[in-house]
């Protein structure tokens, strides 16, 4: 009896230990198969002409100069368009971004409301000495989302919402062309052409984030920018930026939403504090039947940083990209998103920022170390 246990216990390892290698080795064909398919994709879908962005043809900033002769709208007067800007730490942008907004005020009624977060450099002073606009001093950091919540509260009477980002350059005619194209149904948003200051087009317009877009960018990260959209969550073709056309979201840096689209879709989730809450917006947008419209005549620079940018930051963009995903998909989905999201900073764990990265997405627990609203 003893040979006999014996004998069937070493059968059972081996059956195990075959099983475990037959799963090894599918795991590891399944792997090879996507890899196969996304270079293939890659490789067979056709790259543009060009990938290097567009050339700041036209854009020109108004002069301070011309600025100044140009008043905005009181607090109880009805504005064409309410501009909000959240701002924090923000000194050296704030002025010239009031200013290109004076000139846009020769051809609109503009009303225009400063929410500072906190800002330890002065922000607020300078704010202080344009004496026609509204600043509201949050008590703490509330975040981009509760920043334009709050500035949104102190919009009305308007017809359109324009949140702006601090960081900003505005060519004289960008309000007047976002605000004529928003003057059309099913319009729920309108976002601007990008540039950077170089000239070169600002990748601005995403789409959904999905499992393959998210295991398409942890692969291939910035490289191969001609692939699939499927495989890619940012908008790199060329031709997407010289033409109108209706997209997913776009970065929330610059977008005007017709006062009764904000109305309607309610504030911004506060959840996400900073990066996603666009994503969760333009989503609500899209679900209330409107859809997000791209108007390449209206054209904005983009210096990028003016969150700011620190490995605080790009822990909480990862963790508030799965929080998106797992607040709008269900459990399995959620699950391998957040599987992927790891692979994708597993993948370039040398770099101390994404080995930093991985830990928190790796540990829920951590999550609440992060900021919310």
């Amino acid at each position: 009896m003893d040979l006999l246990s014996k004998a069937a216990r070493r059968a059972g390892m081996s059956r195990a230990l075959f099983g475990a290698y037959s799963r090894w080795k599918s795991a590891n064909l399944i792997g090879r198969l996507i890899a196969l398919s996304i270079g293939l994709a890659c490789a067979l879908w056709p790259a543009p002409a060009a990938d290097e962005g567009y050339e700041k043809s036209g854009f020109v900033r108004a002069s301070r100069n011309e600025s100044v002769r140009y008043q905005f709208a009181s607090v109880d007067a009805h504005a064409d368009v309410t501009a909000v800007i959240v701002t924090h730490n923000s000194a050296s942008d704030i002025s010239p971004l009031i200013d290109d907004l004076r000139v846009a005020a020769a051809d609109l009624r503009v009303r225009v409301v400063v929410v500072d977060n906190q800002s330890s450099d002065g922000t607020a002073d300078i704010v202080r000495t344009h004496r026609d606009v509204r600043l509201i001093e949050s008590t703490e950091n509330l975040g981009y989302a509760g920043g334009i919540n709050a500035g949104q509260a102190f919009a009305d009477p308007c017809d359109a919402v324009l949140i702006l980002n601090p960081d900003l350059a505005l060519a004289p005619d960008t309000v007047t062309r976002l605000l004529a194209a928003a003057n059309t149904n099913p319009i729920g948003a309108v976002v601007p052409l990008m540039l950077r200051a170089s000239g070169a087009t600002f990748f601005s317009l995403r789409r959904e984030p999905s499992l393959t877009r998210a295991i398409g960018d942890a692969l291939l990260g910035g490289k191969a920018r001609w692939r699939p959209g499927f495989l890619s969550q940012t908008d790199t073709r060329p031709k997407s930026y010289a033409q109108v056309h209706d997209v997913d979201w776009a970065t929330g840096a610059a977008v005007l939403i017709p006062a009764a689209t904000a109305r309607e879709v309610g504030a911004w989730n506060e959840e996400f504090f900073l990066y996603s809450e666009e994503i969760d917006y333009f989503r609500r947008i899209r679900e209330s039947g409107r859809v997000v419209r791209f108007e390449p005549l209206a054209v904005v620079e983009h210096r990028g940083q003016g969150s700011g940018a620190s490995p605080a930051l790009a822990v909480l963009m990862a963790v508030n990209r799965v929080r998106y995903v797992e607040r709008h998909h269900g459990r399995a989905y959620s699950v391998l998103f957040r599987a992927v999201a790891a692979l994708a900073e597993g993948l370039r764990f040398r770099d101390a920022v994404h080995r930093r990265t991985l830990t928190f997405i790796l540990d829920r627990s951590r999550w609440d170390e992060l900021p919310t609203g």
